[in-house]
């Protein structure tokens, strides 16, 4: 997921260790390749540009690359700033956030996995993480939390709520980009993500 949901992120918090679908195709309207914040008015989708292959269809996720003709990364960086810069811990943050929209990326499934080591770094989380090396439509032994990246069909979680930048003009919005979570409530963020109830 790129930067991921909250909920995502209360799974992955919640658990000892978390196997990643590394050998699915890639699917659209999903948040492999996009994220919601909370911006001035209200929720902003933020997408990562990808190169499409045609209309043969099916690739797989990892090979799926980041279409970079356009400065996609500079703009989602001055969104990022533009909704968080009052926020108690965006100035904390920034500088271990900075460096993921400074160089070209390649492959949207590398830097979804670099955006998700300096997020557990930020909240310091520690959990142990696998990639799959087979595809199994029915995984067993394991809660299967890949529903958790459908963006088109996406559950609708009672996440207990926490002051946002913009709540006073729009109200709580649950659900957003972990960052969302993460500038508002600092170090306070992985308690709160340990204490939801997801699944």
């Amino acid at each position: 997921m790129y930067f991921g949901s909250i909920a995502q992120y209360c799974a992955i918090a919640q658990s000892d260790s978390v196997i990643f679908e590394h050998q699915d195709n890639y699917q659209k309207q999903t948040y492999r390749n996009r994220t919601y914040i909370y911006g001035a008015n209200g929720k902003l989708l933020l997408t990562v540009p990808i190169k499409h292959i045609g209309k043969t269809g099916k690739q797989l996720y990892r090979d799926v690359r980041i279409e970079n003709e356009f400065q996609w990364q500079m703009l989602h960086w001055k969104s990022l700033q533009s909704a968080y810069r009052t926020s108690p811990y965006f100035e904390y943050y920034e500088d271990d956030l900075i460096h993921l929209f400074e160089k070209r990326k390649e492959f949207l499934l590398d830097f979804n996995y670099e955006c998700l080591e300096v997020v557990c770094d930020c909240l310091q989380l520690d959990t142990a993480y696998k990639k799959t090396k087979i595809y199994q439509k029915t995984p067993e032994g394991f809660a299967d939390g890949r529903i958790l990246v459908n963006a088109k069909k996406e559950k609708v979680y009672k996440l207990d709520s926490y002051i946002q930048v913009f709540s006073n003009k729009h109200g709580f919005i649950p659900n957003l980009c972990v960052l969302d979570l993460l500038f508002n409530e600092g170090t306070s963020a992985l308690t709160y993500l340990e204490n939801q109830l997801i699944f």
